[in-house]
């Protein structure tokens, strides 16, 4: 489990005041299937208003009879939100839910007291194979709703607003942005907006969020005169409202971004495995719960899951493909 701190602007530090406040590159995690970019939680920080975990997942080439296979895994205190660019995912959940999440559209899971769900790749899927991009994010709930009932919420690509102006395209997720804002209702004050900005256009970033973040996905953008590439997490200075330019790169690709944050949690979270809470002995309650089978199954697939960290380690151990002194 861990935690870490978010710093304050320091009195007389010319980088504490910069309109970037925190640069993260995120780090790659191997998960067989694909590669994945991980931004938060860093060691540089933990959470930007409830983002406790983002993944870019790809872009990944599968290609016929290969896909993802993520097993039945267990949530707690915290909301999964999926959001694709590319291809498909067969979410299922404890709750019952089964459906196909696709490009632009909101998929908002609340584990509450607990959920379990299994991300898969579709038969028909598998059988043509296909491309695969999008962001993977966890937001901590606030302590009034970790022990909630769980929760799934769909809205499609349609649902979702989309402001379009002087070569700015934002389609809002979550939250106010752009003169605009998203159905989806969430448990504390969330910003999320996909961004695309065609060469040499602008976007404003209003300080209406108390703390917000881009992550850069592609092409170059330039904020306060720092160039920027794809791949990193501009935390960017509470209060201060700033101008994303899109930078040409000579071959007229837009540049496109996400746009998150909300306001800050209240209080430290703490992280281990697939759980988030504001208490350790909760995620060590939990970590029994799963051990002992006490979690709902997932309808249609029920007989599979994925074990505790510490019992996989066990089990390659005890089929000898894992060695220790």
């Amino acid at each position: 489990m861990s935690w870490s701190p978010c710093p304050d602007p320091v009195p007389g530090d010319v980088e504490s005041v910069d309109a970037v406040e925190t640069l993260i590159v995120p780090r790659a995690v191997d998960l067989g299937e694909m590669e994945v970019r991980r931004a938060l939680p860093s060691v540089k920080r933990q959470m930007v208003g409830p983002f406790i975990f983002f993944d870019q997942m790809g872009p990944a080439e599968f290609l016929t009879d290969q896909g993802i296979d993520v097993r039945p895994h267990p949530h707690i205190n915290l909301a999964t939100l999926t959001y694709l660019f590319e291809g498909q995912i067969h979410h299922r959940d404890s709750l019952g839910t089964d459906l196909a999440i696709e490009p632009g559209a909101v998929n908002w899971m609340k584990a509450g007291r607990g959920i379990v769900h299994s991300e898969r790749t579709a038969p028909e899927r598998r059988a043509t194979g296909q491309r695969l991009f999008g962001i993977q994010t966890w937001m901590a709930l606030p302590e009034r709703d970790e022990e909630s009932d769980p929760a799934f919420m769909h809205h499609g690509k349609t649902d979702l607003p989309v402001v379009e102006a002087e070569g700015l395209s934002a389609r809002l997720i979550a939250g106010s942005a752009f003169g605009a804002t998203s159905p989806l209702v969430t448990a504390s004050d969330t910003l999320y907006a996909d961004v695309t900005l065609a060469p040499g256009a602008r976007a404003p970033i209003a300080a209406n969020a108390e703390e917000r973040a881009l992550y850069t996905l592609h092409g170059r953008i330039d904020v306060a005169g720092d160039t920027f590439e794809p791949g990193q997490l501009l935390v960017l200075r509470p209060g201060d409202e700033i101008t994303v330019t899109a930078l040409p790169d000579g071959t007229g690709d837009h540049a496109r971004f996400m746009l998150f944050g909300g306001a800050p949690m209240d209080g430290p979270r703490w992280i281990w495995w697939n759980f988030v809470s504001s208490r350790p002995e909760r995620i060590e309650q939990a970590r029994e719960e799963w051990r002992r089978g006490r979690f709902e199954t997932v309808p249609g697939d029920e007989e599979d899951f994925i074990p505790l960290p510490e019992d996989q380690t066990k089990a390659r151990r005890a089929e000898g493909g894992v060695h220790y002194p």
